[in-house]
């Protein structure tokens, strides 16, 4: 026999509503303990060490945001920043178009082995980035590699890949050809998701292969375009791998400030700078955060 929760004395009332509220956070204490290991406590010790700086007379004094103040006025963060920035403002828009034409082509039901052709192109993704930094490096050297064999055998002088004008291209090569599966596959799966209704009234309407596109794919894909630019913007300003690699085959070109991340670890490993790598990941951080959050917002008023 069921009891209602109004004939229950106040105080059992209280008492299961109490029950309640600690059985909904032990389900979410897990979740809450993994967030805070590897999320909160890095980077609240990581503010923490921002504010310090080791000095000769003093040892480890606190400084407040005097290593800010330095971030600054450090021309080699600003080098490192703007080559981020170019390489974004570059290199995304080409790997969405590219991922975006692949998607548009697999659902086209126009491919025969459309299954390879999604494999092959979603494959390179699954190749680790030291693994395929290291190849492409091979291919890229003209002393050793494919543009030197080709260079020998045709006597031929092709353009130095590791070139100081040509390298930020030759690692968003490698970058775009890595992450264009990625890409595809998030659009892929969203076009899945379409209504066929829609084909059905496109094709009733007389509507050709352009106009389903630009009337009911490209629509229907603005969120997946949002969330993958999103992760692209991000991904950018992680740039690290790749460079870092590539450094060996490159030394004169690639510098250890090449981009942000891997000036903060130079400084941290090679410097032992820790203050200041933790100030220069910071400030990173949040740069990242507001743009991400300001291509989210355009975005959402764009669907709006």
């Amino acid at each position: 026999m069921s009891v209602s929760m109004d004939a229950l004395p106040g105080s059992s009332r209280r008492s299961r509503q109490h029950r309640r509220r600690w059985t909904g956070w032990g389900f979410i204490a897990p979740f809450m303990v993994v967030f805070a290991f590897a999320l909160v406590v890095p980077v609240g010790y990581a503010i923490y060490l921002s504010l310090f700086r080791t000095q000769l007379i003093g040892g480890n004094s606190f400084v407040g945001l005097s290593n800010y103040h330095q971030a600054i006025e450090d021309a080699k963060f600003w080098a490192s920043l703007g080559r981020v920035a170019l390489f974004l403002v570059v290199q995304v828009p080409i790997m969405l178009i590219l991922a975006l034409a692949a998607a548009l082509a697999l659902d086209s039901a126009r491919l025969h082995w459309a299954p390879l052709y999604r494999l092959s192109i979603f494959l390179p993704y699954a190749v680790p980035a030291v693994v395929a930094s290291l190849m492409w490096g091979f291919m890229y050297g003209n002393q050793f590699g494919l543009v030197a064999s080709i260079n020998n055998a045709l006597g031929t002088h092709l353009p130095d890949p590791f070139s100081k004008g040509l390298v930020l291209t030759a690692i968003g090569n490698i970058v775009t050809w890595e992450f264009v599966g990625y890409n595809m596959l998030i659009f892929y799966s969203a076009l899945r998701t379409i209504p066929n209704d829609l084909y059905e009234s496109a094709e009733t309407d007389g509507a050709g292969a352009f106009r389903v596109i630009r009337s009911i794919k490209l629509p229907s894909l603005r969120p997946a375009i949002l969330i993958a630019t999103i992760f692209s913007i991000i991904g950018s300003f992680q740039l690290f791998n790749e460079p870092n690699i590539l450094k060996p085959l490159s030394p004169n070109t690639i510098a250890t400030y090449f981009t942000p991340n891997m000036y903060a670890y130079n400084l941290s490993f090679a410097g032992q700078e820790y203050n200041y790598s933790a100030t220069i990941a910071i400030i990173m951080g949040i740069l990242t955060v507001i743009i991400a959050y300001a291509v989210q917002l355009w975005g959402t008023r764009k669907e709006a």
